[in-house]
């Protein structure tokens, strides 16, 4: 959107083209940009529209029958509807092309990485986003000045496996933090989802000395159980996982760690089920992301034996989120009393504004115009915590 605007092209309530960046990670979210598509299109029968993104890289054929779409890009080539729209020649499928969101006046999504090189089991992200490429460090560099000029507070370090990045220049993701901190940015850096075997030590060890980086780990796990794990084709075991959280915990005691799990893989039996939820409850996290498991047409775990049946999967998924939400309120619950610097975001709902701690602890307080796109330090009391 910040290139079209650039280029020419402007925000409209009756618009010409419609863009959607589609997702593809499950069928629900395939499900979603259907009903999306055809919702606007009954909306703006006269509008162009165009289907980009994971979806658009998997199924171009099957997306150009859709009522309405007259064009599809996937993800390698969507910088080129920035020339398709505007008649440039400017733009064009380069290796990486860098990103950062610009509409939040509070942070900004920057992307440091692209595709993956790992091919997970139940997963199409590799196959849809291509292999991992990445940024240089000087650009990205680049472009945290270029989000401070705006004004800014905060920039969260985005991609699909950011542990992977410069492996195509020669650099590595360490090396990149290790410049954002002698760089000094006048903000926060948070560090997005981050593979347990990409994680290393050094990482942790430079969060908890940084004056720029968030104590706030995003861990995908995707299973406590080993047999699991090599069904899904990840790297790494639990043991290495467990010992990332308590090496993250003992240096950074107040940090914050989510993990993404999937409930309900092919070949989860009860026990493993069991083995993976004792697993995960022993750790000290923060809190769950969970995904209930999807086929995905093409990937191994698709056409895997021992699929499992939709109501145990259900079943799985609620235990898991009742699990959250037991560990969230009792990582809250261990902040009462202490002072945190707050972030606070524009939006003024009813009176209140909301804002999250360094360690990604949510608030929510009488709305202040004079903090808005502010830092200050707040207790934390029962009555401001936020669980929305």
């Amino acid at each position: 959107m910040r290139l079209l605007i650039e280029n020419g092209l402007t925000v409209s309530d009756s618009p010409d083209c419609i863009i959607i960046n589609s997702c593809a990670v499950t069928s629900s979210a395939e499900k979603k940009v259907r009903n999306l598509t055809s919702k606007l299109h009954r909306e703006n029968p006269d509008a162009e529209i165009i289907l980009v993104g994971c979806l658009g890289a998997l199924k171009p054929d099957a997306l150009m029958l859709w009522p309405g779409v007259s064009n599809v890009f996937g993800n390698r080539d969507k910088i080129a509807i920035v020339g398709y729209l505007t008649e440039s020649n400017l733009f064009n499928n380069s290796s990486f092309q860098s990103a950062y969101s610009s509409h939040d006046r509070t942070r900004s999504f920057l992307k440091i990485q692209d595709g993956c090189d790992y091919y997970c089991t139940y997963c199409t992200v590799a196959k849809a986003r291509g292999e991992s490429r990445s940024d240089s460090i000087a650009n990205v560099l680049e472009n945290i000045d270029k989000i401070s000029k705006l004004g800014m507070k905060e920039v969260n370090l985005t991609g699909v496996n950011i542990g992977d990045f410069g492996k195509n220049n020669n650099e590595c993701f360490l090396q990149l933090i290790q410049a954002i901190e002698v760089h000094d940015p006048e903000m926060r850096i948070r560090i997005s989802s981050i593979e347990p075997n990409l994680l290393k030590d050094e990482i942790i060890d430079l969060v908890a000395r940084s004056k720029h980086l968030m104590p706030h780990f995003h861990i995908p796990l995707q299973s406590g159980s080993n047999r699991i794990l090599s069904l899904m084709h990840r790297r790494y075991t639990r043991e290495l996982f467990a010992e990332k959280v308590h090496l993250i915990k003992k240096l950074i005691p107040d940090a914050c760690i989510a993990i993404d799990l999937i409930s309900g893989f092919p070949g989860e039996s009860d026990s493993d089920f069991e083995d993976s939820l004792n697993f995960i409850n022993d750790l000290p996290l923060s809190y769950l992301h969970v995904f209930t498991y999807s086929k995905r047409p093409g990937t191994p775990a698709a056409v895997m034996a021992d699929q499992v049946p939709e109501p145990v999967k259900r079943d799985r998924t609620n235990r898991l989120l009742t699990l959250s939400d037991c560990k969230l309120r009792q990582f809250y619950a261990e902040h009462l009393t202490t002072f945190r610097p707050v972030l606070f975001e524009t939006d003024n709902k009813n009176g209140a504004m909301f804002g999250f701690t360094d360690n990604y602890i949510k608030v929510k307080v009488p709305y202040r115009r004079d903090w808005v796109n502010q830092i200050v330090m707040i207790e934390l009391t029962d009555e401001i915590l936020c669980f929305e």
